[in-house]
């Protein structure tokens, strides 16, 4: 008796997308002289803020919890249990005069605050 076995290929999403205008600026970021290589940008979530819950995007060092991908070639790192809150999120950069900044679209978020940088789920 033979068993042939086909092999599996699992393909798992990216928790959260960044626009084109964001990977540039944190590419940007990144090379700028004296940026630390063995962070990862850290996209999360804490709390706090006008609505509960408050955005985290910034360079870290990964911790044992956190869930590793990649995104344009951007090493990053999430908490695992903060997936709940993220997952479908597109984070963008805004350069204008009159906004300027991260811009976070969270299909999650059921409240919002003005400034956009704040959510409940």
């Amino acid at each position: 008796m033979q068993i042939q076995l086909k092999s599996m290929t699992t393909t798992t999403a990216t928790p959260v997308t960044l626009t084109e205008g964001a990977v540039k600026e944190v590419k940007r970021l990144m090379s700028e002289e004296g940026f630390d290589t063995t962070q990862c940008l850290r996209i999360g979530v804490k709390g706090g803020g006008c609505s509960g819950m408050t955005y985290v995007l910034g360079f870290d060092k990964a911790g044992s919890n956190d869930e590793h991908f990649e995104i344009a070639g951007i090493p990053c790192v999430m908490d695992k249990g903060h997936q709940l809150y993220l997952f479908g999120m597109e984070v963008d950069w805004q350069g204008g005069l009159n906004s300027r900044g991260f811009t976070f679209s969270n299909p999650n978020a059921t409240k919002t605050c003005g400034c956009g940088t704040s959510f409940a789920v």
